[in-house]
């Protein structure tokens, strides 16, 4: 049985990266989306967990946030609690 993307904890970890970092460098939808080579609507989509990320976009979209792919995809909550 296939699993929805918003279902999914590993969909939900990218998706807040990807907001936490984009407004960290105060990036709107649009120009992360221009950034990265994709569509605004998609970026969007993933920031919600609607829509699977590809690998390839993964890479873009890491690329365009000036970070590693494998960022995107770390636990940062979960990171923080060991911390303490």
């Amino acid at each position: 049985m296939a699993i929805k993307p918003q279902d999914c904890l590993l969909v939900t970890i990218f998706a807040t990266n990807v907001r936490r970092r984009r407004l960290g460098f105060d990036f709107s939808q649009e120009e992360l989306a221009e950034r990265a080579g994709v569509h605004r609507t998609y970026v969007g989509m993933l920031e919600r967990g609607e829509k699977n990320v590809t690998i390839y976009n993964i890479d873009r979209i890491a690329g365009a946030l000036e970070v590693e792919p494998y960022v995107l995809l770390q636990n940062l909550e979960h990171a923080i609690e060991l911390d303490r």
